[in-house]
């Protein structure tokens, strides 16, 4: 077996999170391949927005935040966001030289020796120094579970398998879930299907007027707060609510976004409250939204008994090698980027053997 090949900083991940901390160690010093390596699961750049369904535009998209460096100033508003951010990322990577290397699965990451980590993957291990943990959630979306759901003799999908709303023509569709992706494909799927139910654990929350940044603060540190106690974090989106916009405001005065509360049950043929109405469906949508995909680092404990991993700032407060960037209150683009930078500040301080605030 080849020896472990070793580096000051692995990073796991090439999405928004991931090369933004590339970019800064990039521009602080470390030389791609020397001194960091950036890897990445999916097949080619765009982190998990290559993935997004051909319907949602980039015009649709809320809140996209440039890359560090590099403005995204030509994204046509009628393209596929997936081809739109992609792009925008191999442009970025190749302009950086970032060197990401992919597709590589790592596997797991575990203590090593003489202080170091030992990152395990399908492309041989890496042993470092430190880790920036950029692997957002995509790769684990949240499915509730429901009495006689395995008796539903129509379709179940998650937000992460819709492909657009042609396919549900002439179907009776649930959706499940009061975020932002809930809501989009209802309003993309009413002109298609015979008949839309929306449902939800709690009555939805629309936000009037802008978004300014002492909202956006407020929101980002009851995110933070719950990270802080090693809790799992709460979507950043979760404490803002939905922005009222033409689209949303007609889709109400329509009737398509009329919540009804949480069914009791699933059954062959749709969806039953405790009171015994019921609704029939040939397909259950699940925008149930998704889970930090974390289990790689599972060797380590750095799970908190809440269920979260405690950070403070990017480190986490278990083993300071390890940042997590991208998670919980950096989950949003802009978020990431200063995580990235953050996480980079902090893991130079401790390569160089001087203590990291807290």
């Amino acid at each position: 077996m080849n020896a472990a090949r070793e580096v000051e900083v692995v990073v796991i991940g090439a999405g928004q999170a991931g090369l933004a901390a590339a970019y800064h160690l990039r521009r602080t010093g470390f030389e791609p391949d020397r001194d960091f390596v950036v890897l990445d699961h999916s097949p080619g750049p765009g982190g998990a927005w290559q993935f997004r369904w051909p319907s949602l535009t980039f015009g649709k998209v809320h809140g996209m935040h440039a890359l560090p460096g590099m403005e995204l100033t030509d994204g046509d508003p009628a393209r596929p966001s997936a081809e739109v951010v992609s792009e925008y990322f191999d442009r970025y990577e190749r302009t950086f030289d970032l060197r990401v290397r992919r597709p590589v699965e790592v596997r797991a990451v575990r203590e090593g020796t003489d202080g170091r980590l030992l990152v395990e993957t399908s492309d041989g291990d890496w042993s470092t120094r430190a880790l920036i943990n950029a692997t957002g959630t995509w790769d684990r979306p949240f499915w509730p579970r429901y009495p006689g759901q395995e008796t539903f003799r129509g379709r179940q999908l998650h937000t992460a398998q819709y492909a657009g709303p042609e396919e549900f023509a002439g179907r009776r569709v649930v959706v499940v879930g009061g975020g932002a992706s809930g809501t989009q494909h209802l309003l993309e799927l009413a002109p298609y299907a015979a008949a839309t139910t929306w449902v939800t654990r709690r009555p939805p929350v629309f936000r009037e007027g802008p978004f300014d940044q002492e909202a956006g603060r407020a929101a980002v540190a009851l995110v933070d707060e719950r990270v802080r106690q090693g809790l799992p974090p709460r979507s950043v989106v979760s404490v803002t609510g939905l922005p009222l916009n033409d689209a949303v405001r007609q889709g109400l005065a329509d009737g398509v976004l009329d919540r009804q509360p949480m069914f009791d049950r699933i059954v062959p043929d749709g969806v039953e409250w405790r009171d015994g109405r019921r609704i029939a469906a040939d397909v259950i949508l699940w925008a149930t939204g998704f889970r930090a995909a974390l289990d790689h680092l599972a060797s380590l404990h750095l799970r908190e008994p809440g269920g979260g991993i405690r950070v403070e700032g990017t480190r986490a407060v278990a083993d300071p090698r390890i940042h997590l960037v991208g998670y919980g209150p950096s989950a949003s683009t802009v978020g990431a980027n200063r995580a990235g930078r953050a996480a980079v500040r902090d893991i130079r301080r401790l390569l160089a053997g001087r203590a990291v605030a807290a």
